[in-house]
């Protein structure tokens, strides 16, 4: 198979998905530390399912035998001041990641790609979530009298979908 800019811009991808995996264990780990379980049991969650989006996207380009390469990971921030350093940096990070997957279904439909199209509109519509769940959090972190208001409103609030969709491609390896 020829490679073409969709198919170079979601190898690319599977790195993105690997290093959001690994900033968002950092994330945990930094509220972990800062005795927010909550908090910390969220990013945990997330670093999975960024894990599983990237193994989605390896599955689809074993399936569609396009060449590709596990990327490593650059280091990841593991140092904030505040609660809400880490929330807006996710916010951040999932606003790029949204940017990118605009920019594969772009390349997908300029090369009259059909399949690669109809792959990126899962993650288009995941990325409507990812977005919405970490501007709430972010919000209510900033609105806060204390850090166990956040924790209250994670416990007892129902924040994205857990990376739980039955629409959702296959993993390689199956999804954790």
């Amino acid at each position: 198979m020829t490679t073409t800019t969709f198919n170079a811009l979601l190898s690319t991808q599977i790195g993105n998905e690997f290093t959001a995996s690994q900033q968002y264990i950092a994330v945990a780990t930094w509220f972990a530390n800062q005795d927010l379980p909550q908090l910390a049991r969220y990013f945990y969650r997330q670093s999975v399912e960024e894990r599983n989006h990237a193994m989605m996207m390896v599955q689809y380009m074993l399936d569609r035998d396009i060449p590709f390469s596990i990327p490593g990971v650059p280091a990841v921030r593991t140092d904030f001041a505040k609660v809400t350093e880490p929330l807006a940096l996710a916010l951040q990070q999932e606003k790029e990641v949204t940017r990118n997957i605009e920019d594969l279904f772009r390349a997908a439909r300029a090369e009259n790609d059909a399949l690669g199209e109809q792959f990126m509109l899962w993650f288009l519509k995941e990325q409507v979530e990812e977005v919405a769940s970490m501007t709430t959090l972010l919000n209510i972190a900033e609105r806060a009298d204390n850090l166990f208001d956040i924790e209250n409103f994670i416990a007892r609030e129902t924040v994205g979908n857990g990376g739980r969709d039955a629409n959702a491609p296959v993993a390689a390896g199956g999804t954790l």
